[in-house]
């Protein structure tokens, strides 16, 4: 049985066993019980001798019953497929263009053949030139005709030409933002002005976290890592005043609210989308009354057009998760009742409820076209790169994404990560999690379809890469799990095809548990891996920081991410307390301990800038700056300039480190119970940014290196 089991468990890439990325490299050995969990969960069960016997030669033969696969991904010039048929003697290939062209194709056997029963299986190298892109693929091989897909990458991601070698930016969280002009989150017209904030100090650059599309049933679950879809935009974003319905009478009738929630210091999700959904509500009636051949009309039938399936499942899903709300029902309840798009009850919930769900394509047409706006903003402003923005790993398992291909995606269980430096514990983030052989079948056309709406932008960071590879994935039932195994290479290469397609530049976020040899992978498809000042260090991510010229020069470069404390913060330690407060660090003495700890890396952090002589010249360091002595005057400009001396292409900033900030925008492991993860404003407002003397002091002194 066991032996059966971890051959099947093998085939369907399910690791039985794995290390963790801890500071003490733990190895772990996977259950049979788990093993046998994601082997079901992947249509293969094993739960006796017999029936994992039988799984196993199910999956054994499953190769044989089609003539192809469902998709082919090749690398441009080196273009293999393989055929399975009674008869291979006289094989023909077409392949059909997104034009309608169709292409006869040449190709070589490669006499590899196998047999099973009265089938043979033949490899064939396709010799004719192809370009790079997606193909409709026609096989006749004994006297039958089958289709496929046929997706030619180039050999690297594309890269961004610019006279200057080294580019900087910022990376910032876009609801942070603080301006006198919008309604106490940061907007998309903020975001316009922050391009030309940008462009005014030669930035080339702005990275943004997730602006995906959230729950809109419950504001207050902010994580722009815990999406519906990755497709649509979140319309929190939306500048409601931006919009050609809105008048000033309206905002007269709510500044007071509008006042109330820009003063304040934490963001208040729920009253701020309350309060935009209402007045969205009232433009939204205005539009409706407008001629149907008025060019905002026209434009919002061409975007319902262009996104078709895909948006009218989103809509329907959250007007059935609004209406349902209203009655206490959460996904749980409901989804027994419209388990899919297509289901009876969700197609009476259409017909009964058409108002409603235009209105949630009607918010979706204006986030897209506000976002356009700062799309021409870019363009008008000359940034090389623009916006750089960021993909999430996963969605919610209750999103419109599980929700409107449910088979795709792995029931009772979620993505989460093992024990890692910088998080031993682990962690459980229950994201839906793509079943890979779904996945497949499907040609991939969902993962296709989210690369492509996120990189409508000059670069993508893709949230945990490692995912092209591998999930960690934890049974609901269990406290650890074990990896799924994707098929890398084809994951891979729809990235680099995309990127082309695209223009994108691409950049893999790699904290965790990184197999060996996927980084050298990534970089020779032109994929950045990002640098961050907290880990490069000597001794295992212990030691003495590494001095900038030692940092990989195929990366974005940062201090830190939104994960992590903000300069200051990490200086007086307030990380260390916040983490005892909510339970982080167990006890006393470990907090302790940790400030012994911090104390060390804070003096390895002074030594290692005045090894580089990033120090101002008009405020150099003036001792040891132990405990008690005060925050370090000149240390954010020293470590600005430290960081962005490195030859990375591309250095962004963190105006959490530039203006001070001493609290984190996000502390993972912990709720809004807890923590105000992804509520925190930036001290500094928009319109007073370029004035302020710490913004201008450290501009100065990243540019000195850029």
């Amino acid at each position: 049985m066991t032996e059966t089991l971890h051959e099947l468990a093998s085939l369907l890439g399910i690791a039985d066993h794995f290390c963790d990325a801890g500071i003490k490299r733990c190895d772990y050995e996977v259950s049979d019980k788990t093993l046998r969990f994601f082997t079901r969960a992947l249509g293969y069960p094993a739960d006796t001798p017999k029936q994992a016997q039988n799984s196993l030669i199910k999956l054994q033969n499953a190769r044989w019953r089609k003539m192809l696969e469902p998709i082919y991904v090749r690398v441009q010039g080196d273009v293999t497929i393989d055929v399975v048929s009674p008869d291979l003697s006289d094989i023909s290939l077409t392949a059909i263009a997104a034009d309608h062209r169709r292409i006869p194709l040449d190709y070589t056997y490669l006499k590899d053949t196998a047999s099973r029963a009265l089938f043979y299986r033949e490899s064939l190298r396709i010799n004719t030139p192809l370009d790079i892109g997606y193909y409709d693929l026609e096989v006749q091989a004994g006297g039958k005709t089958a289709y496929s897909k046929l997706a030619i990458a180039p050999q690297t991601c594309c890269s961004h030409s610019s006279d200057q070698h080294k580019l900087y930016g910022f990376a910032i969280q876009l609801y942070a933002l603080r301006s006198q002009h919008n309604w106490g989150i940061g907007d998309f017209s903020d975001l316009s002005e922050f391009v030309r904030l940008c462009a005014a100090v030669k930035a080339d650059v702005i990275g943004i976290n997730p602006i995906n599309v959230l729950y809109h049933h419950c504001p207050e679950n902010a994580s722009p890592y815990m999406s519906i879809s990755r497709t649509f935009l979140n319309p929190i974003y939306i500048d409601v005043e931006n919009l050609p319905e809105f008048s000033a009478a309206d905002k007269a009738e709510i500044a007071a609210d509008i006042e109330r929630l820009r003063s304040e210091e934490i963001i208040n999700y729920n009253d701020v989308y309350n309060l935009k959904i209402k007045m969205l509500e009232r433009c939204w009636q205005r539009f409706c009354t407008a001629k149907s051949n008025s060019p905002r009309r026209q434009a919002y039938a061409e975007f319902c057009d262009k996104y078709g399936s895909d948006l009218d499942n989103l809509a329907l899903f959250e007007a059935i998760y609004e209406h349902e709300c209203a009655s206490g029902r959460y996904f749980n309840d409901w989804s027994k009742t419209y388990p899919s798009p297509q289901c009876g009850a969700a197609q009476s919930f259409r017909s009964s409820h058409p108002k409603r769900i235009e209105f949630f394509k009607f918010l979706q047409f204006e986030a897209f076209r506000q976002f356009d706006l700062v799309q021409q903003q870019i363009s008008s402003c000359g940034l090389a790169i623009g916006l750089y923005r960021d993909l999430a790993v996963g969605v919610g398992r209750d999103s419109a994404e599980v929700w409107s291909n449910p088979d795709l995606f792995m029931s009772d269980c979620g993505t989460g990560a093992p024990p890692d430096a910088f998080f031993p514990s682990g962690q459980k983030w229950g994201l839906g999690t793509f079943n890979p052989l779904k996945l497949k079948e499907q040609a991939y056309a969902p993962f296709i379809k989210i690369l492509r709406a996120n990189m409508q932008a000059g670069a993508l960071r893709i949230d945990h890469v490692m995912s092209l590879m591998r999930l960690y994935v934890v049974p609901d039932a269990d406290e650890r799990g074990t990896y799924l195994y994707y098929n890398f290479d084809d994951m891979l290469n729809l990235v680099v095809l995309e990127s082309a397609l695209n223009n994108c530049v691409v950049a893999g976020e790699s904290i965790g548990n990184v197999p060996e040899g996927f980084l050298e992978k990534l970089a020779q498809k032109n994929i950045y891996s990002l640098n961050i000042l907290w880990a490069e260090r000597w001794g295992c991510g212990q030691g003495d920081f590494k001095q900038p010229q030692c940092y990989p020069a195929n990366a974005f470069t940062s201090v830190g991410t939104h994960d992590m404390a903000p300069l200051k913060m990490w200086w007086f330690g307030y990380d260390i307390e916040t983490n005892f407060q909510v339970g982080i660090i167990a006890s006393e003495a470990d907090k302790i301990a940790a400030y012994h700890l911090r104390e060390n890396d804070r003096c390895k952090l002074l030594d290692a800038l005045d090894a580089a002589k990033v120090w101002p010249l008009d405020r150099p360091r003036r001792g040891d700056y132990i405990y008690g002595e005060g925050y370090p005057e000149g240390i954010e400009e020293a470590v600005e300039r430290f960081v962005a001396r490195s030859s990375s292409p591309v250095y962004l900033a963190q105006l959490e480190d530039i203006l001070h900030v001493t609290v984190m925008q996000n502390l993972p492991g912990t709720d809004k119970d807890r923590h105000p993860n992804w509520r925190r404003k930036l001290p500094v407002p928009l319109e007073r940014l370029a004035d302020d003397a710490a913004f201008i002091r450290c501009v100065a002194a990243i540019r000195s290196e850029r």
